[in-house]
Protein backbone atom coordinates (compact mmCIF):
# COMPACT_ATOMS: atom_id res chain seq x y z
CA UNK A 1 0.00 0.00 0.00
CA UNK A 2 1.50 3.71 -0.56
CA UNK A 3 2.22 5.78 2.16
CA UNK A 4 0.27 8.95 2.59
CA UNK A 5 -2.16 10.94 3.44
CA UNK A 6 -5.18 12.95 2.31
CA UNK A 7 -5.80 16.07 4.02
CA UNK A 8 -9.05 17.86 4.02
CA UNK A 9 -11.41 20.16 6.09
CA UNK A 10 -14.47 20.78 7.18
CA UNK A 11 -14.89 24.34 5.63
CA UNK A 12 -12.55 26.04 3.36
CA UNK A 13 -9.65 28.37 4.84
CA UNK A 14 -9.67 27.09 7.65
CA UNK A 15 -5.52 26.10 7.59
CA UNK A 16 -5.46 23.08 6.08
CA UNK A 17 -3.18 24.36 3.85
CA UNK A 18 -0.29 24.98 6.48
CA UNK A 19 -1.00 21.48 8.08
CA UNK A 20 -0.33 19.79 5.24
CA UNK A 21 2.85 21.94 4.44
CA UNK A 22 3.84 21.13 8.47
CA UNK A 23 2.83 17.42 7.84
CA UNK A 24 4.68 17.08 4.63
CA UNK A 25 8.08 18.70 5.71
CA UNK A 26 7.86 16.94 9.13
CA UNK A 27 7.57 13.57 6.87
CA UNK A 28 10.00 14.59 4.12
CA UNK A 29 6.68 13.65 1.94
CA UNK A 30 5.97 15.19 -1.62
CA UNK A 31 3.15 17.09 -2.29
CA UNK A 32 0.04 17.04 -4.16
CA UNK A 33 -3.40 19.64 -5.00
CA UNK A 34 -4.89 17.93 -7.51
CA UNK A 35 -7.45 20.99 -8.51
CA UNK A 36 -6.26 24.60 -7.62
CA UNK A 37 -9.23 27.19 -7.69
CA UNK A 38 -7.77 30.62 -7.93
CA UNK A 39 -4.60 31.84 -9.33
CA UNK A 40 -4.40 35.38 -8.64
CA UNK A 41 -3.09 35.36 -4.76
CA UNK A 42 -0.74 32.73 -3.77
CA UNK A 43 -1.89 28.92 -4.70
CA UNK A 44 -1.84 26.27 -2.00
CA UNK A 45 1.22 24.71 -3.99
CA UNK A 46 3.34 27.74 -3.54
CA UNK A 47 2.17 28.16 0.52
CA UNK A 48 3.55 24.94 0.97
CA UNK A 49 6.66 25.20 -0.98
CA UNK A 50 7.43 28.77 1.10
CA UNK A 51 6.67 26.76 4.39
CA UNK A 52 7.43 23.51 4.44
CA UNK A 53 10.98 23.45 3.67
CA UNK A 54 10.77 20.81 1.08
CA UNK A 55 12.78 20.68 -2.21
CA UNK A 56 10.78 22.35 -5.25
CA UNK A 57 10.66 18.76 -7.09
CA UNK A 58 8.55 17.59 -3.85
CA UNK A 59 5.77 20.26 -4.54
CA UNK A 60 3.94 18.27 -7.52
CA UNK A 61 1.84 20.14 -10.20
CA UNK A 62 -1.68 20.72 -10.23
CA UNK A 63 -3.97 18.21 -12.24
CA UNK A 64 -6.12 20.87 -12.76
CA UNK A 65 -4.96 24.75 -12.56
CA UNK A 66 -8.15 27.25 -12.72
CA UNK A 67 -8.36 30.80 -12.12
CA UNK A 68 -11.50 31.62 -10.50
CA UNK A 69 -11.59 31.17 -6.88
CA UNK A 70 -14.40 29.41 -6.57
CA UNK A 71 -16.24 25.62 -6.39
CA UNK A 72 -14.07 23.91 -9.09
CA UNK A 73 -17.37 22.68 -10.93
CA UNK A 74 -17.78 26.56 -11.23
CA UNK A 75 -14.76 27.43 -12.16
CA UNK A 76 -14.08 24.97 -14.29
CA UNK A 77 -17.35 25.14 -16.25
CA UNK A 78 -16.21 28.84 -16.57
CA UNK A 79 -13.51 27.66 -18.72
CA UNK A 80 -14.77 24.87 -20.57
CA UNK A 81 -13.18 22.83 -18.74
CA UNK A 82 -14.44 19.23 -17.45
CA UNK A 83 -12.55 17.68 -14.52
CA UNK A 84 -12.15 13.94 -14.98
CA UNK A 85 -11.81 11.80 -12.34
CA UNK A 86 -9.35 9.65 -14.85
CA UNK A 87 -7.29 12.62 -14.48
CA UNK A 88 -6.62 12.40 -10.11
CA UNK A 89 -4.96 9.27 -9.79
CA UNK A 90 -2.04 9.31 -7.34
CA UNK A 91 1.70 10.37 -8.76
CA UNK A 92 3.76 7.49 -8.43
CA UNK A 93 6.37 8.97 -5.99
CA UNK A 94 9.73 8.23 -4.24
CA UNK A 95 8.43 7.99 -0.33
CA UNK A 96 5.19 9.31 1.23
CA UNK A 97 2.58 11.65 -0.38
CA UNK A 98 -0.10 14.29 1.32
CA UNK A 99 -2.39 14.99 -1.01
CA UNK A 100 -4.82 17.77 -0.48
CA UNK A 101 -8.24 18.32 -1.06
CA UNK A 102 -10.43 21.59 -2.37
CA UNK A 103 -12.13 22.86 0.53
CA UNK A 104 -14.58 20.56 2.38
CA UNK A 105 -15.34 16.94 1.40
CA UNK A 106 -18.64 17.08 -0.59
CA UNK A 107 -16.70 20.15 -2.86
CA UNK A 108 -18.46 19.49 -6.20
CA UNK A 109 -15.59 18.53 -9.02
CA UNK A 110 -18.12 18.21 -12.00
CA UNK A 111 -21.45 17.09 -12.42
CA UNK A 112 -22.05 14.14 -10.41
CA UNK A 113 -18.35 13.57 -8.90
CA UNK A 114 -17.60 15.38 -5.49
CA UNK A 115 -14.41 15.65 -3.58
CA UNK A 116 -15.06 12.74 -1.64
CA UNK A 117 -15.90 10.25 -4.45
CA UNK A 118 -12.27 10.79 -6.00
CA UNK A 119 -10.94 10.46 -2.17
CA UNK A 120 -12.71 7.52 -2.09
CA UNK A 121 -10.91 5.87 -5.17
CA UNK A 122 -7.58 6.91 -4.01
CA UNK A 123 -7.12 4.66 -0.92
CA UNK A 124 -5.35 6.89 1.02
CA UNK A 125 -6.24 7.23 4.80
CA UNK A 126 -8.11 10.54 5.34
CA UNK A 127 -6.62 13.27 8.31
CA UNK A 128 -9.72 15.70 8.68
CA UNK A 129 -8.95 19.12 10.14
CA UNK A 130 -11.26 21.01 12.00
CA UNK A 131 -11.08 24.14 12.90
CA UNK A 132 -11.39 24.99 16.86
CA UNK A 133 -13.87 27.53 16.67
CA UNK A 134 -17.66 27.96 17.33
CA UNK A 135 -19.91 24.81 15.38
CA UNK A 136 -16.75 23.04 14.76
CA UNK A 137 -18.52 19.75 16.79
CA UNK A 138 -21.40 19.88 14.23
CA UNK A 139 -18.71 20.25 11.39
CA UNK A 140 -16.62 17.79 12.27
CA UNK A 141 -19.28 14.67 12.84
CA UNK A 142 -21.06 15.29 9.85
CA UNK A 143 -17.46 15.31 8.20
CA UNK A 144 -16.77 12.23 9.85
CA UNK A 145 -19.86 10.76 9.03
CA UNK A 146 -19.56 11.09 5.34
CA UNK A 147 -16.31 9.86 5.45
CA UNK A 148 -17.59 6.32 7.24
CA UNK A 149 -20.34 6.08 5.16
CA UNK A 150 -18.28 5.59 1.93
CA UNK A 151 -16.10 3.49 3.75
CA UNK A 152 -12.92 5.80 3.79
CA UNK A 153 -10.25 4.89 6.00
CA UNK A 154 -10.44 7.56 8.91
CA UNK A 155 -6.41 8.44 10.32
CA UNK A 156 -7.54 10.99 12.78
CA UNK A 157 -8.82 15.09 13.83
CA UNK A 158 -6.49 17.46 13.34
CA UNK A 159 -7.41 20.46 15.38
CA UNK A 160 -6.40 23.83 14.33
CA UNK A 161 -6.53 27.22 16.07
CA UNK A 162 -6.85 28.14 20.06
CA UNK A 163 -7.30 25.56 22.43
CA UNK A 164 -11.01 24.16 22.51
CA UNK A 165 -10.38 20.68 24.76
CA UNK A 166 -13.97 20.39 25.72
CA UNK A 167 -15.19 20.63 22.04
CA UNK A 168 -11.83 18.25 20.97
CA UNK A 169 -12.98 15.63 23.28
CA UNK A 170 -16.77 15.89 21.86
CA UNK A 171 -15.40 14.66 18.57
CA UNK A 172 -13.61 12.25 19.89
CA UNK A 173 -15.66 10.77 22.20
CA UNK A 174 -19.10 10.95 19.48
CA UNK A 175 -16.96 9.57 16.78
CA UNK A 176 -14.49 7.53 18.20
CA UNK A 177 -12.11 8.98 15.58
CA UNK A 178 -8.75 9.63 16.91
CA UNK A 179 -7.81 12.96 18.30
CA UNK A 180 -4.43 13.60 16.46
CA UNK A 181 -3.00 17.19 17.99
CA UNK A 182 -4.07 20.67 17.83
CA UNK A 183 -1.82 23.05 15.55
CA UNK A 184 -1.99 26.28 17.24
CA UNK A 185 -2.03 29.53 15.48
CA UNK A 186 1.60 30.25 14.18
CA UNK A 187 2.34 34.39 14.38
CA UNK A 188 5.27 34.90 12.47
CA UNK A 189 4.06 32.05 9.97
CA UNK A 190 7.12 30.97 8.43
CA UNK A 191 9.26 27.62 7.65
CA UNK A 192 10.53 27.33 10.54
CA UNK A 193 8.57 28.11 13.44
CA UNK A 194 5.31 26.30 11.56
CA UNK A 195 8.37 23.36 11.85
CA UNK A 196 8.69 23.87 15.67
CA UNK A 197 5.07 24.24 16.47
CA UNK A 198 4.13 20.82 14.47
CA UNK A 199 6.91 18.87 16.70
CA UNK A 200 5.73 20.40 20.07
CA UNK A 201 1.88 19.68 19.00
CA UNK A 202 1.63 16.15 17.28
CA UNK A 203 3.51 12.79 18.09
CA UNK A 204 5.16 12.08 14.92
CA UNK A 205 5.12 8.82 15.33
CA UNK A 206 0.91 8.80 14.85
CA UNK A 207 2.06 9.42 11.29
CA UNK A 208 4.83 7.08 10.28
Amino acid sequence: MRAGFIVTGTDTGIGKTVFSAALAGALGASYWKPVQSGLEEETDSDTVRRLSGLPPERILPEAYRLALPASPHISAAREGVTIEAARLVLPNVDGPLVVEGAGGLLVPLAPGLLTIDVFARMGLPVILCARTSLGTINHTLLSLEALARRGISIHGVAFLGDPADEEEAAVAAFSGVRRLGRLPRVDPLDAAALACAFRESFDLALFR
